[in-house]
């Protein structure tokens, strides 16, 4: 494993008046992030933020109304991600249900198309005879200049939804619904496009039920939202109190059996019980399935798992998905081998290499070098570019990864006003940004990107650190503690899940399934064992058993044979030393 420095989770100067409701240890985590009232912990639909605060709203339901009472033909245009799949599987259900007849989608290649609303796409679909009389953007649009601008040349209205970060000129649409864009006053910052499209439907139908256009019975939008937690799960967007609100709702329809019939059939290949899932299972386990359509193939088939209306289809379509998993994981398997040996060939330790990593290879498949930068981020502890050929010979596309303090598409900005010309396309978030640059371009780009990297953070922003809520006491280290945390959620992005530390005397250890490390820990001040498994360690591994080991862990509830008892998932263990002692 990787040197971390394990730093302990700062709680707050006060604990706040819980009430006697919580249990003393969730009062401890939830103030440590940043929980001050038990109002942020009601989930309950009524606390979500108002639609109405969203800057364009008002003129999203016009054209949306319009669409419907004129029967316009409405096209959908996704994204080849999760979030893009989830939107598009809510805008398309959700404006069936509020009465449109016309409406389809379509998701660009990410091979053949490239990202968003392009001139290209526009006319394919001219070509085809499927222009629509409204195309709807969703996860994306708000960086498509030209496309908007072709689509109103063409005759298109273009509505745009999306949640990325705006740049200086925005499209000219006619709507633009985008909480990130400038002058919005909706105070959710943070949410994804699959909850930007589901606000715009609730929006939607709050209107119509004005004008007594609403089809009876009322259309019930929460349906949609097991669809809504994915999306924003899978996303990795900030689990701020509206989208854990969004999560939670969907969670509690899933684990009812409610959900649609795709998303239970991608548990089911998974192996996974719905009834008992939590925002992990959404994204480690479902968004992964269906994020490899879009890297491999076809988002076009993740999205019709997500809208097949029927257990057999969905099943059948899960299943291809689940195919292209594995094949995704092979692919990446080999390409971070072969990362390692270009990083190797760079520098034989962390010191001699950039602080902002651009590797290439010909061979790296463009739809995985998103993941492959991540492995490698985690490996280097360096924000990373993994570049992969583009469709033009000339150029290639790169897919970032940051780390914590740096944000990423500022550092591309950064680049790119110091060398204009340099990026032909940049744009993402803070954490991940995707680019393409000329194949000629890359040595410049590379040096120019380490400096803009250097001239951002410090020093000791590289050295990885691993955030813990301390220690456990003997006494909580139950199956009840697991079961406890587990229901505590929804917890994910910036209301991370709760992560452990402590020191413990090691009974045995050995390596199952070549590389994973099965355990047998004695916590100090105890009489009693616990399990732990540490997974992906390698075969080579310290013997703890002579040393103790300081460990990070989440309390887990394991099952095998029909028993379930506490197992700990061990993110990261060290041997302890002298020093500790």
């Amino acid at each position: 494993m990787t040197p971390k420095k394990i730093v302990r989770r700062p709680g707050p100067a006060t604990e706040p008046d819980w009430g006697a409701q919580l249990p003393p240890l969730l009062r401890r985590l939830y103030a440590a992030r940043g929980v001050n009232s038990e109002q942020q912990l009601n989930y309950t639909l009524k606390h979500l933020a108002s639609p109405l605060d969203m800057r364009g709203i008002d003129r999203a339901v016009e054209l949306l109304a319009g669409a419907i009472r004129d029967n316009q033909r409405v096209l959908v245009l996704g994204d080849f991600d999760a979030d893009g799949a989830t939107s598009t599987a809510v805008a398309v259900l959700g404006l069936s249900m509020l009465g449109l007849a016309d409406v389809d989608f379509r998701v660009p290649s990410r091979f053949a198309d490239g990202y968003g609303l392009t001139p290209g796409i526009l006319h394919r679909l001219q070509a085809e005879g499927a222009l629509p009389d409204l195309l709807v953007t969703v996860d994306n649009g708000i960086s498509a200049i030209e496309g908007v601008a072709e689509a109103r040349k063409l005759g298109v209205k273009v509505l745009v939804t999306d949640h990325h970060l705006a740049g200086d000129t925005l499209p000219e649409a006619d709507a633009i619904v985008n909480p990130n864009q400038p002058n919005c006053p909706f105070l959710s910052k943070n949410a994804a496009g699959v909850g930007v499209m589901f606000y715009v439907l609730t929006a939607l139908r709050r209107r119509l039920r004005e004008l007594g256009e609403l089809p009876e019975p009322e259309p019930n939008l929460g349906s949609l939202l097991d669809l809504v937690a994915l999306g924003t799960v899978a996303d990795v967007v900030p689990l701020d109190h509206n989208n854990r609100i969004f999560v939670e709702q969907g969670l509690r329809r899933i684990r009812q059996g409610l959900a649609r019939p795709g998303i239970l059939a991608l548990l089911e290949v998974a192996g996974r019980d719905y009834r008992q899932i939590s925002a992990t299972d959404l994204g480690f386990v479902v968004g992964p399935r269906l994020n490899a359509a879009g890297r491999l193939d076809d988002m076009s088939v993740g999205i019709a798992c997500l809208l097949a209306g029927s257990s057999e289809e969905a099943r059948r379509l899960a299943s291809e998905l689940d195919t292209f998993n594995r094949e995704r994981r092979s692919i990446e398997r080999d390409m971070k081998s072969q990362a390692q040996d270009l990083l190797a060939s760079m520098s034989l330790d962390l010191e001699g290499l950039p602080w902002g990593l651009a590797l290439f290879d010909p061979d790296w498949h463009q739809g995985v070098i998103g993941i492959l930068a991540a492995r490698i981020r985690e490996q280097t502890h360096r924000p990373v570019i993994a570049f992969a050929p583009g469709e033009d010979s000339e150029e290639i596309k790169g897919s970032a990864r940051s780390i914590p303090g740096l944000h990423i598409r500022d550092v591309l900005a950064m680049v790119d006003t110091r060398h204009p010309g340099m990026l032909k396309k940049f744009g993402g978030h803070a954490m991940a940004a995707g680019m393409t640059i000329a194949h000629q371009d890359l040595d410049a780009f590379a040096e120019a990107f380490d400096l803009a990297v250097r001239d951002t953070i410090t020093a000791e922003d590289l050295e990885a650190v691993i955030t813990t809520d301390g220690p456990l006491a003997p006494h909580e280290l139950t199956l009840e503690t697991a079961n406890l945390l587990r229901r505590a959620g929804p917890w994910g992005q910036h209301f991370p899940e709760p992560l452990f530390d402590g020191e413990f005397q090691v009974i045995s250890q050995r390596v199952v399934g070549q590389n994973h490390l099965k355990l047998v820990l004695r916590p100090h001040g105890s009489a009693e064992v616990v399990d732990g498994i540490a997974f992906n360690t390698g075969a080579e591994v310290p013997d703890y058993t002579q040393t103790g080991a300081r460990v990070v862990y989440k309390p887990d509830a394991n099952t095998f044979r029909g028993r379930t008892s506490l197992q700990l998932l061990i993110d990261y263990l060290e041997p302890v030393s002298d020093s500790d002692a």
